[in-house]
């Protein structure tokens, strides 16, 4: 699956993006007056191969949750248990990513893909959808499995779990390039699923206690900066708590040496199993030329690697925030990608890329509904 989906993801489309730039000079508005949307619009046009593009909806947020063997050398004070618990507060609708969702109209799709504490069912009543079942693997995904969007049942989980949490990858690979494999399916899958189920956009999100660490590895791996430049403080850690956590994650490139030409061998040895989903889902949408809407610091490194098995992967990408997370700006500057929004957000959960999503509907909606300078009759300059 994923080398014939990688094999699927073309160039954006040329001719589209010449007629959106041409359109954009006709619109009624001085030629670049609005900033960077003009340029966001013409790539999804060139995304859709088509001009206008359609407008990017329905929204659909994957927020894929794993814990981590690095917990153990402390460097996060949050208990790993959290993870399990913030995916009940998701499927009970009390997370700020549930607020953002409902305000923007977007489903919310949960997929365990290694969390290390056993899931309780999810309570329907509860606004959660019972759907965890037993943990099949990622190959055992249906599209029953997965929230259609604006689905009235709420948010929902999908039970795909790989293993329970990677390995401390100071000590050993985080995790087997199998593993890493099958958590990058599983997001490829999540993504023609939803898909299928009619997102027009997707937005990534994340969780897992400790995810930050794996994320600044990966950015340093696929970047060459060095780990403090990629490390930052993630919920908020001490001084203490931070020197160690830049020393985990120098401890960790030296040791394994990951190849950022081997992007399969770069998050099966600092990775996480969530960070390896969010690069699926990433491969998928683009090969299905649905842009996707990166949120922080764990979605751009997952980003770093699904560029590095296709780099016009990029062409769907877009960046919703920028993150406060030190390794967010190095990933997108990589890249290549300009944040649409910076408020300075550091929570993850696809919370940032929740915000950005009315600037991303707004720019194509200019070339749908905006009149022409002859349309209108007005005189240009």
């Amino acid at each position: 699956m994923l080398e014939s989906t990688v094999a699927a993801i073309r160039p954006l489309d040329e001719t589209a993006m010449a007629a959106a730039r041409e359109l954009q000079g006709r619109l009624t508005k001085p030629p670049g007056s609005l900033g960077a949307l003009e340029p966001l619009s013409v790539r999804l046009a060139g995304l859709a191969g088509s001009c206008p593009p359609p407008l990017p909806g329905p929204a659909a947020v994957a927020i894929f949750a794993g814990d981590h063997g690095v917990h153990a050398q402390g460097v996060s004070p949050w208990p790993q248990e959290v993870t399990a618990q913030m995916i009940g507060n998701f499927l009970a609708g009390g997370a700020v990513v549930n607020a953002f969702a409902r305000q923007a109209g977007a489903s919310v799709t949960v997929v365990d893909v290694g969390v290390a504490t056993p899931l309780a069912p999810a309570d329907p009543a509860a606004g959660g959808g019972d759907l965890t079942g037993p943990p099949a693997g990622p190959a055992a995904l249906s599209a029953d499995l997965v929230a259609t969007p604006a689905d009235p049942a709420g948010p929902r989980l999908v039970a795909a779990n790989v293993r329970a949490g990677t390995r401390d990858l100071t000590v050993t690979a985080a995790l087997t390039r199998d593993e890493a494999r099958a958590a990058v399916e599983t997001g490829i899958r999540i993504a023609g699923e939803l898909v299928d189920a009619g997102a027009g956009i997707l937005l990534t999100g994340d969780m897992g206690i400790g995810n930050t660490t794996p994320a600044a590895a990966l950015v340093a791996a696929f970047t060459g900066v060095d780990a403090a430049a990629a490390t930052g403080r993630g919920t908020g850690v001490d001084d203490g708590t931070y020197a160690r956590k830049v020393g985990v994650v120098r401890a960790a490139l030296d040791r394994h040496a990951p190849d950022p030409a081997d992007p399969l061998g770069v998050l099966a040895a600092v990775g996480g199993l969530e960070h390896a989903a969010l690069a699926g889902l990433i491969l998928g949408a683009a090969a299905r030329r649905v842009p996707v809407l990166l949120d922080g610091v764990i979605a751009v490194s997952a980003a770093l690697a699904a560029a590095a098995f296709a780099p016009d992967a990029v062409g769907a990408m877009v960046a919703g925030h920028r993150s406060a997370e030190p390794g967010a700006t190095v990933a997108l500057r990589h890249l290549g990608l300009d944040p649409l929004i910076d408020l300075g957000l550091r929570l993850g959960e696809g919370t940032g890329a929740l915000l950005a999503l009315p600037v991303v509907t707004g720019a194509v909606r200019v070339l749908h509904e905006v009149a022409t300078f002859d349309a209108a009759g007005v005189a240009e300059k």
